[in-house]
C-alpha cells in the first residue's frame, strides 16, 4: 500500500438507495489516525444509465432468474465504479499505486437484519482487476453477524470528522432513506444514530411517475401543493416510526406499492399535494427523531441529495421550531464538506480503518455486540 509519511490516500464509492449513480471521493487521511482530518483531493459522479437503474430497481424484489440477473448487474456496476475511480485519479493526477485501497459500498437490494443478512450487489474482485487497486467491500455483514443492524454506518465517520468540543450536532443524511447521527459535544461525547424512515425514496418515485423526472428539483413541485394532513397521519402510522433505536430500514419497507396502498383511501388527491405530503413525511419523522433523542441540539447539518431540496429543508426547520427546538438547519457545506460527498468520504474512511485494523462500527448505533473491523479485502 503506497502512502506518504504523513497521510494515506483512499477512495470511497457510494451508490445509495436513490439509485441515481455513484459518488466517488479521493481523500487523504492522517497516518496516525488522529481525529477529524480528511483532505478531499478529488470527487466524481457517474450517473447510472436508465437500463441499469431499472434493473437495480427490479432486483429490489423477487423475480425470475434473479441470481443470474444480479450477477450481470454487479458486473456492469463494477464497470461504472471503475470509471469513477479513473476519473478521480485523472483529476488528482495520480496513478493507482498511490492509493491505499478503494472502499466500495455496493448497491443495496435487500436489507433484512432481523433475518440475519443484508445484500449489496457488487463485484469487488472485478473492480480490483479493473483498477489495479486493493478493494474493500461488504462493510455491513460483519456488524449484522455480531447482532447489529448493519446500518447506519456513517455515524462513526460523522463523529470522527464533525464532532465539536462545545456543540451538540445532529448530522442528517437524506438519501433514499434518511438517517441521523447525534454527536454530543466533545470528542468523547456520546454518539447515537439510526434510520428515521423515508428520505427521497417516495418523493423520487412520485416525481418519476407524474413528472417523468428522477426527482423534484429543489422541491418546487412539492412547494406548489398543500400537505394533506389526514394522508400524512396515515403514512405516519407505520410501526417503524415508533420503534426505539437501534433500527434501520430500506426499500424493503418503504416503496411504491406501500405508498399506493395508503393512497387508495384518499382518491382524488392532487399529485402535487401528495408530493407535498411526502416531503412533510420525511421532514416530520426526522424532526420527531431529533426532538426526542437530541432535544438540546445546537445545530442540524444535512447531507445527501435532500440537502438540495429547498422545500424539504424549510419543512425540517419549521417542524423543529414547532417542536420547540432552536437548532439551526443547514447543509454540510457549512462544515466545509459538500453534501454529495459525505457518504463517499465515509466509505473511504471505512477502508482506511480496515487497513489500520480499527473498528468501523459503533455498537451504540447498530446494536452489535461490540466493536468490529468491517469489510472484506480483495487484493489488486
Amino acid at each position: 500500500m503506497a502512502q506518504s509519511s504523513s497521510a494515506s490516500l483512499f477512495i470511497g464509492l457510494m451508490s445509495g438507495t436513490s439509485l441515481d449513480g455513484v459518488d466517488g471521493a479521493l481523500a487523504a487521511f492522517p497516518s496516525d489516525r488522529s481525529q477529524g482530518r480528511a483532505d478531499t483531493l478529488a470527487t466524481a459522479y457517474i450517473a447510472f444509465p436508465a437500463g441499469l437503474r431499472a434493473e437495480l430497481m427490479a432486483l429490489q424484489s423477487a423475480g425470475e432468474n434473479e441470481i443470474h440477473r444480479e450477477a450481470m448487474a454487479a458486473n456492469i456496476l463494477a464497470g461504472h465504479y471503475a470509471q469513477c475511480v479513473a476519473q478521480l485519479l485523472a483529476t488528482a493526477g495520480l496513478s493507482p499505486a498511490a492509493v491505499g485501497a478503494i472502499g466500495v459500498h455496493g448497491q443495496t437490494i435487500r436489507h433484512l437484519p432481523a433475518q440475519g443478512y443484508t445484500r449489496q450487489t457488487n463485484n469487488p474482485a472485478l473492480l480490483a482487476e479493473l483498477t489495479g487497486i486493493d478493494v474493500i467491500a461488504d462493510f455491513r455483514s460483519r456488524d449484522i453477524a455480531a447482532g447489529g443492524q448493519g446500518a447506519p454506518l456513517v455515524p462513526a465517520f460523522h463523529h470522527w470528522l464533525f464532532s465539536h468540543p462545545a456543540q451538540t450536532r445532529v448530522l442528517v443524511n437524506i438519501g433514499g432513506i434518511a438517517n441521523i447521527s447525534i454527536l454530543e459535544q466533545g470528542e468523547q461525547g456520546r454518539v447515537t444514530g439510526f434510520d428515521t424512515g423515508p428520505g427521497n425514496v417516495l418523493m423520487d418515485a412520485w416525481a418519476d411517475a407524474h413528472l417523468g423526472q428522477a426527482y423534484d428539483a429543489d422541491g418546487a413541485w412539492a412547494a406548489s401543493g398543500a400537505v394533506n394532513e389526514p394522508l400524512l397521519d396515515a403514512l405516519r402510522e407505520n410501526p417503524f416510526f415508533a420503534l426505539a433505536p437501534p433500527k434501520s430500514t430500506g426499500r424493503d419497507l418503504f416503496h411504491r406499492v406501500w405508498l399506493e396502498a395508503k393512497l387508495a383511501a384518499f382518491p382524488g388527491t392532487r399529485p402535487a399535494d401528495i408530493q407535498a405530503t411526502l416531503a412533510a413525511l420525511t421532514a416530520s419523522t426526522l424532526a420527531d427523531a431529533i426532538l426526542l433523542h437530541a432535544p438540546r441540539a445546537d445545530a442540524v447539518y444535512v447531507c445527501g441529495g435532500g440537502a438540495h431540496n429547498g422545500y424539504l429543508m424549510r419543512r425540517l426547520q419549521d417542524a423543529l421550531a414547532q417542536g420547540g427546538s432552536s437548532a439551526s438547519v443547514g447543509s454540510t457545506d457549512l462544515l466545509g464538506v459538500a453534501p454529495n460527498h459525505v457518504e463517499a468520504l465515509a466509505f473511504a474512511w471505512l477502508a482506511y480503518r480496515f487497513t489500520k485494523r480499527a473498528a468501523g462500527n459503533l455498537p451504540a448505533v447498530t446494536g452489535a455486540k461490540g466493536l468490529r473491523i468491517l469489510g472484506a479485502l480483495h487484493p489488486a
